[in-house]
């Protein structure tokens, strides 16, 4: 795999640095509920980790835009409380943080996940010193796109030559992401999206693991 130096690292944050699975799972049955639809089966929301929620909720359960935007606010009345502590990082991840800043690596955070929870997850798990940035979403849905927030995220710090960047995610949405703002892509195996989402989206790279995350950052040519 012919590897290239990156200095500016674009880390997405649900299925790559945390599994945050079934906090966003258990928050959106429960705003689903409140509009008594009942979801038994949660594995069947995994589809709302990703993308933006106001759009999954209008094109999974045809809310029009003033339920979608009511359904967020009961979504995150949840979550806020309880579904942002319900998740883990994955194996290794802070390792490679680790290693990526002894490396000189500029390390960021650009998710589509509101930038205030972005910020109290990072700090819970005591990651908050190996980011130079956090750059998520906006509260009021005016930067809720994934190239919204790569841009964000590149004018923030002043980043011009696009060569040296790269976005590192686990759905289309990060790696379509990165090529619309003219960026690199590495797909993720371990979060939740696999290996035909990745390639059809146009990922420049795709590793299996963390480990192989890990030596493909630090062993440049």
């Amino acid at each position: 795999m012919p590897q290239k130096n990156y200095t500016c690292i674009l880390l997405d944050l649900d299925g790559t640095v945390t599994d945050s699975m079934p906090g966003i799972t258990r928050s959106v049955q429960y705003a689903l509920s409140c509009f008594d639809i009942q979801v038994t089966d949660i594995n069947t929301l995994q589809k709302f980790v990703g993308p933006p929620l106001k759009e999954s909720f209008m094109e999974y359960y045809q809310f029009d835009e003033k339920m979608a935007m009511e359904a967020i606010e009961a979504y995150r009345k949840r979550f806020e409380k309880i579904g942002i502590y319900e998740n883990n990082l994955y194996p290794g991840i802070e390792s490679l943080l680790k290693e990526l800043n002894k490396a000189k690596k500029k390390v960021m955070l650009a998710t589509s996940k509101p930038t205030i929870y972005a910020r109290q997850i990072i700090d819970h798990y005591h990651l908050t010193p190996y980011f130079s940035y956090i750059g998520g979403s906006s509260l009021d849905g005016s930067i809720s796109h994934k190239d919204e927030v790569i841009r964000l995220v590149m004018e923030q710090n002043s980043i011009e030559n696009k060569e040296d960047v790269v976005m590192i995610g686990d759905r289309k949405y990060d790696i379509e992401g990165a090529r619309k703002t003219g960026i690199d892509s590495i797909g993720v195996l371990y979060g939740y999206g696999d290996q035909k989402e990745l390639s059809l989206a146009g990922a420049n790279y795709i590793v299996r693991d963390v480990e192989e995350l890990a030596h493909f950052l630090l062993n440049t040519r």
